[in-house]
């Protein structure tokens, strides 16, 4: 299960109410790593995410056709982008607790083995939702908002293994599914990926089987043609288009092809 994410959240929670207490009001206005976003839709962004799982807005009367997962986040945000810091701040703080209780009860069977559909970023066990949440605190935090990435050198803890870990695991379970065409088209042989530091491991991405999608195995040795070797933060960057691969990442066998697989990959 996803109990090690729902620690992770707590524990990045900390560090965001670090951020609040030093936060400046022209900082809300800053543009972040995140394309679009400033500083303050960033923060409505996390907050109308908590509402929402905690108290979800009424269906409307005429069912809206179907959105993909970034149209659906801008959907929350829009509405909130004239907000108040007092109104953010107040909603995070409201709805915090409801929301990291529901992340914990969906770790417990039978719910967390159900199967839920999350737009177009594939379906996924229940549990697994809080490590999509701690993949998003984590980036939106420590990528988006702080220095070097983001604008505000603000001083919080540095990241730990256990911050890490559940939003890496999110991004290696998900990337299968959030590029079946492109990455199916583009690993055609073994290739091997390294995360070194906190959130570290070893994976292999293989060619897609009959079904169309692409595998990833923990573990190395399986006859890679390559290995890509980052450190597990820059991958949360990179890995995300937020920045280019190519400075954070040693690749060590056939560059090429290792290359045309990196310059596809583009996780939500």
């Amino acid at each position: 299960m996803s109990q090690q994410a729902v620690e992770a959240l707590t524990k990045i929670h900390l560090q965001v109410e670090k951020v609040i207490g030093d936060i400046q009001e022209e900082d809300w206005k800053r543009p972040s790593l995140c394309q679009g976003w400033r500083v303050q839709e960033v923060f409505a962004h996390m907050s109308s995410n908590m509402k929402e799982a905690v108290n979800p807005a009424p269906p409307p009367e005429d069912p809206l056709p179907p959105m993909k997962a970034e149209e659906a986040m801008e959907a929350l945000v829009s509405p909130r982008r004239d907000w108040s810091a007092e109104q953010l701040l107040g909603e995070y703080a409201q709805y915090f607790e409801g929301w990291i209780g529901g992340m914990s009860a969906l770790q417990e069977e039978p719910t967390a083995s159900t199967m839920i559909p999350l737009a177009d970023l594939g379906t996924y066990p229940m549990h697994m939702l809080a490590n999509a949440f701690a993949f998003d605190h984590y980036c939106h935090l420590y990528i988006d908002i702080l220095a070097p990435e983001g604008p505000l050198a603000i001083d919080v803890d540095s990241p730990t293994d256990d911050m890490i870990r559940p939003g890496i695991e999110w991004m290696i379970t998900g990337m299968p599914q959030m590029q079946v065409e492109e990455l199916a088209a583009a690993v055609t042989q073994p290739l091997e990926l390294e995360l070194t530091g906190p959130g570290g491991g070893t994976w292999t991405l293989q060619p897609a089987a009959e079904d169309g999608v692409i595998t990833i195995s923990p573990r190395a040795n399986l006859g890679a043609v390559a290995t890509v070797t980052s450190a597990a933060h820059d991958f949360v960057s990179w890995g995300t288009k937020r920045s280019n691969w190519r400075p954070s990442c040693v690749i060590d066998g056939d560059e090429s092809y290792a290359s045309s697989i990196l310059d596809v990959l583009n996780i939500i």
